[in-house]
């Protein structure tokens, strides 16, 4: 029997709700300003959204350090506001997924204020040590964090004197939960509900693949020194387990869906998506894809292949709110290999952007992703076109990896900034100014009111390849195509998908029912683009 599940070939649109659209005018996005926008998500045709957190936090990232799962930042809103917008967004046909961070709390989280206070049953609920050397004067171990620097921080205790060390694979305002501990486990599973109970449909799940530390928490081995790599705080076994106890709650609920943010490829990942742990994951392959059709083809087949090994759907994501918006991307030379988001960051100085070539390839893209099988995830603001904001000021930059660097880093703020709605000036329609990152100057032709009524631009792209997406493509099917260099083509039934990473045109064997170029000839792909066709007696 055919699992026809809605989450197996969704269209999901991550809001980042701080930069979606701003209902009280204190230039932050929040609840009811996404209320007002449902309305565009209807049109786009999504069938769910992500909502990246919205809970309580003192915002030290972003809203990924939480104080308090069970509320609402007050930026963003209350519990009922939430309540509301699930119902009218159901009303809609839209499911709600929220995001959940387990591998860490907020500093201000009351059990992590209870522990800094002394109190050994919530300090255990953390990774407290004592620190190494003859004092304690050094790390318990060799782990580095994320965000830049050792990934422990030594305390003060009461009496003014340092005290124990605790883990923070992220900032130091984000330690990390110890889920060796029944009582962490247990807390979650009850959080789980609690928003299962308000009709959310499920959860994204941050970092998924770091819950579970090794036992001892031993150094991490030097990657340089050859063989395989296994760090102790990624990856581990026991994760597993965790898992399987949240598919219980989950299952309770009925249809409900989980994917996971987990930093690990192939046979590793599959291990997440067995049938009594996690529904999808997301597959990060494109994040780093060039625009050459041998790199998107190879990133392809390795996540078709993986999601294969456990029957689990395959997930596109090509921009997200931690990488440089793939109009950007694109918008420089294309290597023959995948690529970091950080190497791209690093050629912003010496390589000027061509944003009309990142725009073309990126609408070419945005046929590629939604051409695939499985579940498409978008990131707000790539349905109409949003480029990087590269030259934002450092000062106004708020990204931890930026404080934690001294500025010596970019951070990923640039992909951040709140959207352009309306109008020719900042703040564009979003809502207060100023806005809480920096809009750019000359953004108004990105507005959404301007591409509405524009038969040819990109958010009109988008619609109809969506539309076009929900009565053609009800199949998992997908067969490679013979191609000319550069050019890549698939069938999916009798629909073929054809993208040119040349910028040559070549001739296209059909009719053609959408393309990227709307200025295309009949029976012509134009460089840097793409279509889907449909081929007679093929």
């Amino acid at each position: 029997m055919t699992d026809t599940s809605w989450w197996r070939r969704a269209v999901v649109y991550q809001v980042y709700i701080r930069s979606f659209a701003d209902g009280s005018g204190d230039g932050i996005g929040d609840i009811a300003g996404l209320r007002s926008r449902l309305g565009h998500l209807r049109d786009l045709g999504v069938d769910a959204i992500w909502i990246n957190p919205w809970y309580a936090s003192p915002q030290a990232d972003a809203g990924y350090d939480v104080a308090d799962y069970r509320a609402i930042d007050p930026a963003y809103g209350t519990v009922a506001e939430a309540c509301w917008l699930i119902e009218e967004a159901h009303a809609l046909g839209i499911r709600v997924v929220l995001d959940i961070v387990p591998n860490h709390t907020s500093a201000e989280h009351p059990w992590f204020q209870s522990a800094l206070a002394g109190d050994p049953e919530a300090r255990a609920r953390y990774l407290f040590r004592p620190g190494r050397g003859e004092h304690g004067e050094l790390p318990p171990n060799n782990w580095r964090s994320v965000f830049g620097g050792p990934a422990w921080t030594r305390v003060v205790v009461p009496d003014g004197t340092a005290g124990e060390w605790y883990c923070h694979l992220f900032a130091p305002a984000q330690p990390d939960l110890d889920w060796s501990n029944p009582e962490v486990a247990a807390e979650f599973e009850d959080i789980l509900r609690f928003w299962f109970d308000k009709g959310v449909d499920g959860f994204r799940i941050d970092v998924a693949n770091a819950l579970a530390k090794a036992p001892g928490l031993p150094d991490a081995p030097d990657a340089a020194a050859g063989g395989p790599f296994v760090h102790p705080a990624w990856d581990q076994d026991a994760v597993h387990d965790i898992f399987r106890g949240w598919r219980k709650v989950a299952d309770e609920y009925g249809d409900r869906v989980f994917v996971a943010e987990a930093w690990v490829e192939g046979e590793r990942l599959a291990r997440y998506l067995r049938p009594d742990e996690l529904h999808t994951a997301f597959g990060f392959a494109f994040l780093g894809s060039s625009f050459v059709a041998s790199v998107l083809e190879e990133s392809i087949q390795g996540e078709l292949d993986s999601a294969r090994l456990v029957g689990a759907p395959a997930t596109w994501v090509i921009s997200n709110h931690d990488v440089v918006r793939h109009a950007t991307r694109f918008a420089r030379s294309q290597p023959d290999h995948p690529f970091t988001s950080h190497w791209d960051q690093d050629r912003w100085g010496a390589e000027e952007p061509d944003l009309a070539l990142g725009l073309r390839r990126a609408r070419a893209a945005a046929l590629l992703t939604l051409g695939l099988p499985g579940t498409t995830y978008l990131y707000q603001g790539e349905e109409l076109g949003l480029p990087e904001f590269e030259d934002m000021p450092v000062e106004a930059r708020q990204d931890p990896q930026v404080i934690q660097a001294a500025g010596k880093v970019i951070g990923r703020d640039g992909c951040r900034v709140p959207l352009p709605w309306s109008g020719s000036t900042p703040p564009y329609g979003f809502g207060g100014a100023p806005t809480w990152l920096p809009q750019p100057e000359g953004w108004a032709s990105y507005a959404a009111d301007v591409q509405e009524t524009d038969p040819d631009s990109t958010l009109t792209l988008y619609r109809r390849a969506v539309e076009l997406r929900a009565k053609l493509l009800l199949h998992d099917d997908l067969a490679w195509l013979s191609a000319p260099d550069g050019v890549l083509a698939f069938a999916r039934g009798d629909l073929q998908v054809w993208v040119n990473t040349t910028g040559d045109p070549v001739a296209l064997p059909g009719t053609l029912l959408l393309g990227s170029d709307p200025g295309a000839e009949p029976g012509v792909l134009p460089g840097d683009a793409a279509a889907w066709i449909v081929v007679t007696g093929a």
